[in-house]
């Protein structure tokens, strides 16, 4: 006997219905919000309660305000990286990866530059970030263009192949001597990013964050290669048949995303930790992917979505604090963020049609 086939398939569409894009930012947080509920009855505390904490607590003196831009700069830079790339419709998973290639650079720049001047070595290292970024962005970019190989899969894998060149470099030469640390010795002086705000840990990594969104916006909006990134991420067949040439256009735009990745991983050197360590990043490259979702690809929504994780990150501990909820909730809920982003951006590429 025959087996019963499920009446229903998952068809992969080059073309994804532009009715959905304003939907999905508000189907991931309502996903989100409810399974993180669940979570937060389990431990026999008030869901709303922990999300005034969550959201609106860190907001209630400047202490914790700056501390949430802080947790927001790097963000912003991944989720501009990760908007360039989604723009296209080239689905970049990788600026985690991107990030510590940037890093790598930075905490190398920070000691070979030191004794030359900030106002050229800061400069020196955020452009040497963008190049590492770019350099570890090329090659899954080039195997789509070329070869049409999945970029979901081999973006992920470089991440991990990173996550290992890094263990190798803090585990072998960079070693603290002294301390047997697996960290990389301190950048100079100059070449540490300057503080805005005295006594406060917000840093000119802010800045160039800020100048990152209105770049994207800039290009995006104002410019006939962002109209062919939009044309190409809305549809490859009709965008080729327009004259535009996509391989260019999406290989470029992949190597821009990487690029701002690594800038990424500058600033969290040169800013917070001031030398390269295993765990610089807190996810923030795969965050950028919800930031990217949440913010529906453009500027605008990028900062706000930037601000929000940010705003959760700090709020994470202060409803430990008040609550006795697991400080973890706030890694929980992003992570919850992140498979519910990258499940609608699935749901997005394939469609449901019934079986013949």
């Amino acid at each position: 006997m025959e087996a019963k086939r499920f009446p229903y398939q998952l068809v992969k569409t080059d073309t994804p219905p532009i009715w959905m894009r304003p939907l999905i930012p508000v189907l991931i947080l309502l996903i989100t919000f409810l399974i993180t509920a669940g979570l937060i009855l389990s431990t026999r505390a008030n869901p709303f309660q922990a999300y005034y904490y969550f959201l609106i607590s860190p907001l209630s003196s400047q202490v914790s305000f700056l501390e949430v831009l802080v947790k927001s700069t790097p963000l912003m830079l991944t989720g501009v990286a990760v908007t360039f790339a989604f723009a296209t419709g080239y689905y970049n998973i990788g600026a985690e990866g991107q990030l510590y290639a940037g890093a790598i650079a930075a905490a190398w720049l920070g000691i070979v530059l030191a004794g030359v001047p900030a106002a050229i070595a800061i400069p020196l290292m955020i452009i040497g970030g963008f190049l590492a970024g770019m350099a570890w962005a090329l090659i899954p970019a080039l195997l789509k263009v070329r070869l049409a190989v999945d970029e979901v899969v081999t973006t992920l894998l470089m991440n991990s192949i990173m996550a290992y060149i890094v263990s190798a470099i803090l585990n072998g030469p960079w070693r603290d001597p002294t301390s047997g640390w697996p960290q990389s010795p301190e950048i100079a002086e100059n070449t540490m990013f300057f503080k805005l705000i005295p006594r406060s840990r917000l840093h000119f990594g802010f800045i160039v964050a800020l100048v990152g969104i209105a770049v994207l916006w800039f290009i995006l909006t104002q410019t006939s290669f962002g109209l062919k990134m939009r044309a190409v991420g809305l549809g490859k067949p009709a965008a080729q048949f327009a004259g535009i040439n996509v391989g260019r256009t999406t290989l470029i735009a992949a190597l821009i995303s990487g690029g701002i990745a690594g800038i990424a991983g500058v600033s969290e050197v040169a800013g917070i930790q001031f030398h390269l360590i295993g765990d610089l990043s807190a996810g923030y490259g795969y965050t950028g992917v919800i930031i990217a979702t949440l913010g529906s690809l453009n500027a605008i929504g990028v900062f706000v979505a930037s601000l929000f994780f940010g705003l959760i990150d700090t709020g994470a501990q202060t409803v430990s604090r008040a609550m006795g909820v697991p400080v973890y909730l706030g890694e929980v809920t992003q992570a919850v963020m992140l498979l519910v982003a990258l499940g609608m951006y699935l749901l997005q590429r394939y469609r449901i049609v019934r079986r013949a």
